[in-house]
């Protein structure tokens, strides 16, 4: 992804960004609505579903996942306060809907700060991302180590498994310090701990738990692969800390994720990333609009075909100043262990 063409508004941008950065109550209003009650009511379609056929309540709770990814967006962005232009109002929301996607806000949006804050950075790598090591690293590290980052990075446990045991479980898990991120932990595992058996009481165990673990497998893959593919692409930007430029991390760290225009409303637009990261005060719904009226916005997008090729990304190798895959990494292993680089 070049933006070296786009380079000379680096000294504008933070202006162009302010001009987006003011949110619509009526939009942030109108997003809620057409998010929330569409998730609730597919939610108990789907459960009373179960009761007829699973092969009814997996569709549905698939469609049911689409509109749990778009309630993330929306905490999401009251996380980065731009939702609303009330703090409370941002706080409230983020705190509910942070419940409905199980995801502690104060806990999250502590955390995502610190990705915004470090992105592309290769010093400061380990908070709010998906782990990446460099080549060398790799190579370095002991056995057990290499053996743990490979299963990590493996797709099957990357989108399948790992979405899932994060938002169920690591969620659940407060962090070591701050005080406001242990206590956002605890109570959102209380208001689980609430609302999860009144739901299996009101609607039968069984139901319920099918489709809750159905929505949450569905929208968390597609929620990790969104992320990964925002930060894992070819030509992305990473530097030390000394070279580290918020600009050049932001437009050529982040990808321009193209989707069909159904797939960028499910997702809020989160594919404009490049420019999100720019401008995280920028609410969801005028990331298109600041695409369509400045050039300096226009890179190279990353189309859904294209996207099935970063998969293949394993590591990163600084002296080439690219991701690259097992395959040049067996080849690097092996020339480097003949010339007795490698322990």
């Amino acid at each position: 992804m070049d933006t070296t063409s786009n380079f000379e508004g680096k000294a504008s941008w933070k202006k162009i960004v302010a001009a987006y950065s003011k949110p619509d109550l009526r939009k942030s209003i109108w997003q809620t609505v057409n998010s929330l009650i569409p998730y609730f009511a597919l939610f108990y379609i789907s459960m009373r579903s179960v009761d007829i056929s699973l092969w009814l309540t997996i569709p549905l709770a698939l469609l049911t996942s689409g509109f749990m990814v778009r309630t993330f967006i929306i905490f999401h962005d009251c996380g980065h306060g731009s939702f609303f232009a009330s703090k409370k109002a941002n706080d409230w929301l983020g705190i509910i809907t942070g419940i409905l996607t199980f995801t502690p806000y104060h806990r999250w949006k502590h955390e995502h700060a610190i990705h915004h804050a470090t992105c592309g950075d290769l010093d400061r790598r380990g908070t709010g991302d998906v782990y990446t090591m460099t080549l060398q690293e790799y190579l370095d590290a002991p056995w057990w180590k290499r053996f743990g980052y490979r299963v990590m990075r493996n797709p099957f446990a990357l989108f399948l498994i790992g979405p899932l045991l994060m938002f169920v479980v690591a969620e659940r898990i407060p962090p070591s310090k701050g005080r406001r991120e242990i206590a956002s932990v605890w109570w959102t595992n209380l208001a689980l701990a609430v609302l999860i058996p009144i739901m299996g009481f009101a609607f039968g165990w069984k139901n319920y738990l099918i489709v809750q673990l159905l929505v949450l497998f569905f929208g968390t893959g597609a929620g990790v692969w969104l992320f990964y593919i925002q930060h894992n692409f070819e030509g992305v930007y990473w530097a030390r800390h000394e070279q580290w430029d918020y600009f050049k991390a932001s437009l050529q760290g982040s990808s321009f994720y193209k989707l069909p225009a159904v797939l960028q409303w499910f997702s809020g637009n989160i594919g404009f990333h490049h420019i999100h990261h720019l401008g995280s005060k920028i609410p969801n719904y005028k990331l298109p609009q600041a695409y369509n009226e400045n050039p300096i916005f226009h890179v190279k997008p990353l189309t859904l075909l294209e996207s099935l090729k970063c998969l293949k990304w394993r590591v990163y190798d600084e002296a080439h100043h690219t991701l690259t895959d097992w395959g040049v990494l067996k080849q690097v292993t092996a020339t480097s262990t003949g010339n007795g680089n490698v322990r």
